[in-house]
């Protein structure tokens, strides 16, 4: 089935990165640079080790005033794994009230070896600062939705893609995972209105702490199925299907 992405919205000018986002993310990025290299080789690493096929892959994201990007990161999950169970998963969070719990914070087949722990700590995101310093992310900014997530937004929804899209943001360091979507929306237009040297400043301070909280959840949710499965006997790391397809990079 052909994927349908949104027409770009918006003039040049509105799309353009703020001139002192800019500064702020190639500074940020050359002063980390080291540490930044150092966890990406650890990462990639681990996901050669781990499981065949290629340590990256690509996907189209949808960013600010709707513009279509290439968006990079580490693969986790098994070589063209079916996407259409994330799409009905995403459908589901948007039209209801639920935890914006990720499909794989279950029991997720699709993964490799280690992959639920890469994405709860956020390092499979570390190759988009090669999309930060071609200026089509930010470190802090909502995070790029998918087309198909795009096309189910309403149009006050949209507002949320009036920031560049980022790395971390206002979204990921109060709840991310506990919060609805419409909640995650709300945040999200709320740091596009509000969009500071300052407020990134504080996002930046505060999102080691939530990281850690994300990983202390996966660590809980783990515990609890071996707890389950030891009491019923069945398998702790049992297989569930499917999710988004990972177009391997060579």
């Amino acid at each position: 089935m052909e994927t349908h992405i949104p027409k770009q919205a918006g003039t040049e000018r509105q799309m353009r990165m703020p001139a002192w986002k800019r500064v702020e993310d190639l500074f940020v990025v050359l002063v980390t640079l080291p540490g930044w290299l150092l966890l990406c080789a650890l990462v990639a690493l681990a996901i050669r080790i781990g499981s065949r096929g290629p340590v990256l892959f690509r996907q189209t994201r949808v960013g600010r005033c709707g513009r279509v990007f290439t968006c990079f990161k580490f693969r986790t999950m098994q070589v063209n794994a079916d996407q259409g169970a994330h799409q009905h998963y995403v459908q589901g969070l948007i039209r209801h009230s639920a935890p914006m719990a990720k499909l794989d914070t279950g029991n997720d087949g699709r993964l490799i070896r280690g992959g639920s722990w890469i994405r709860a700590s956020g390092l499979d995101e570390l190759p988009q600062i090669i999309n930060i310093i071609r200026g089509e992310m930010s470190i802090v900014g909502p995070r790029p939705c998918l087309p198909y997530e795009y096309e189910l937004y309403a149009p006050w929804q949209r507002h949320r893609f009036d920031a560049p899209p980022g790395l971390t943001g206002l979204w990921q360091v109060s709840g991310k995972n506990r919060t609805t979507f419409e909640e995650m929306v709300r945040l999200d237009i709320e740091y596009s209105r509000r969009m500071s040297p300052w407020l990134d400043l504080r996002i930046h301070l505060l999102t080691l702490p939530a990281i850690l909280r994300q990983v202390g959840d996966l660590w809980a949710a783990k515990r609890l199925r071996r707890k389950e499965a030891a009491r019923g006997g069945g398998d702790p790391d049992g297989v569930s299907t499917s999710v988004s397809t990972e177009r391997g990079l060579s």
